[in-house]
């Protein structure tokens, strides 16, 4: 019994799955924040390209 408890407890496998899951989801929320932050500024930059490229004038990013 001794050694199945061992054998339980020193199994790696899908570690390395878990990891990855956990650095995409980090990854995700550091995205998803950086957005937030910036989002009104990129629309407001998108929004003076758009003013400044020929034939598109009224048109906004939304």
């Amino acid at each position: 019994m001794l050694e199945l408890m061992k054998a339980l407890f020193a199994e790696e496998e899908g570690q390395g799955m878990t990891e990855y899951g956990l650095i995409l989801g980090l990854i995700a929320i550091a995205a998803v924040a950086a957005l937030g932050f910036v989002g009104d500024d990129l629309v407001s930059t998108f929004n003076n390209i758009i003013d400044e490229l020929p034939g598109t004038a009224g048109e906004t990013v939304d």
